[in-house]
């Protein structure tokens, strides 16, 4: 286990449910859960049915009968609230993983991306309330901090939407935190997957927006263990930020092919030069719980203990450009060696 792994979280005789459960955090979530805990139910919540067959052989061959007795796989869009309504009967935990997450395809198609991120968001918590679900973690994304992307604005919207959904639960008594980070190393459109199709098809230079850029970096193992070692520590409202790497794209480039040249092709509509998860304006409210920062909610209604943390200076922001980690060439080969033999199963069943 990693740097965020849960000391005591059990999730022994729950019932899970995962949004978007067969992208590529929702089968390493479901993955994960299945090698440590023995949950009575754990939902797969997707739309794409090719996915959840496909994800439902593959888990069936590597864990074997008695472990897919708990799963169950409903086919659902979370803009749908009716069907969210009679997936999440039952269940005690929730994970929001479901999201457009392309920043150029919501900007051309920004209301496919406020109907799914913003409305979809509504959903879900109307279907928590409704439910009375215990415990519900929404993923989120560097993205969402003062954003210039639409996608950005979609999941601060939905951010809003999860904190604020605390002082809606009365006597339900449902809580709900977000997890916010950055680049996921390996993952369907990150820099380091399209990076090495171009080494592998013979690239003679590999092409690099702004020599300047930086980035945040996670595994997905790391980011499995974030989002429940949050579960686990969550009062409700918080947004939770891990302390994580960062690394210069131009030094990723130079890891991933040495000596390969690169070529400059200008910032793109939407991108940033460097990733933020904590802005100055958020710091006043932030607190440094040791491998994370929490995020607590300015506006509270409900019983709510706050998060014992040392609070941060006023003028504090937490960027991919000021970080204090850093990773060298031969952490991020061994970030991506840890990731690789659970990607070829994972490519092999998608």
């Amino acid at each position: 286990m990693g740097r965020f792994a849960p000391t005591k979280l059990d999730l022994d005789g729950k019932v899970i449910l995962v949004t978007g459960g067969t992208g590529s955090f929702g089968r390493r979530f479901i993955e994960t859960v299945l090698t440590r805990y023995a949950p009575r139910k754990l939902i797969v919540y997707s739309r794409d049915e090719l996915k959840q067959s496909e994800m439902q052989i593959d888990l069936a061959e590597r864990f074997g009968a008695e472990k897919m007795g708990a799963m169950r796989f409903f086919l659902g869009d979370v803009r749908d609230r009716e069907r969210l309504s009679l997936a999440f009967r039952g269940v005690d935990i929730v994970i929001h993983a479901a999201a457009l997450k392309q920043v150029p395809a919501a900007e051309y198609n920004p209301s496919e991306c406020i109907h799914t991120n913003v409305l979809g968001a509504e959903n879900v918590v109307w279907a928590c309330l409704s439910n009375r679900v215990k415990q519900v973690v929404a993923l989120s994304t560097d993205k969402a901090c003062n954003p210039i992307n639409l996608y950005g604005a979609t999941k601060l919207a939905s951010d809003k939407t999860f904190v604020a959904a605390n002082n809606l639960s009365g006597d339900i008594g449902a809580r709900f935190a977000v997890v916010r980070y950055g680049n996921v190393v390996g993952s369907r459109g990150s820099v380091i997957p399209f990076f090495q199709r171009l080494i592998q098809r013979g690239a003679a230079d590999l092409p690099i927006t702004d020599p300047r850029m930086t980035r945040f970096l996670i595994t997905l193992d790391e980011g499995v263990d974030f989002v429940l070692s949050s579960l686990d520590r969550m009062h409700g409202g918080e947004v939770f930020v891990p302390k994580i790497p960062s690394m210069k794209v131009t030094e990723i480039a130079a890891a991933l092919a040495p000596g390969l040249p690169t070529r400059v092709i200008g910032i793109r509509p939407g991108e940033k030069l460097h990733e933020m998860m904590i802005s100055a304006d958020d710091a006043r409210n932030t607190v440094d719980l040791g491998d994370r920062y929490a995020i607590e909610p300015a506006f509270v209604e409900y019983t709510r203990e706050p998060l014992a943390g040392a609070k941060l200076a006023d003028d504090f922001s937490y960027a991919s450009d000021t970080n204090t980690e850093w990773l060298d060439h031969p952490g991020l080969m061994g970030m991506l060696a840890a990731d690789r033999p659970r990607d070829r199963r994972r490519r092999a069943g998608d």
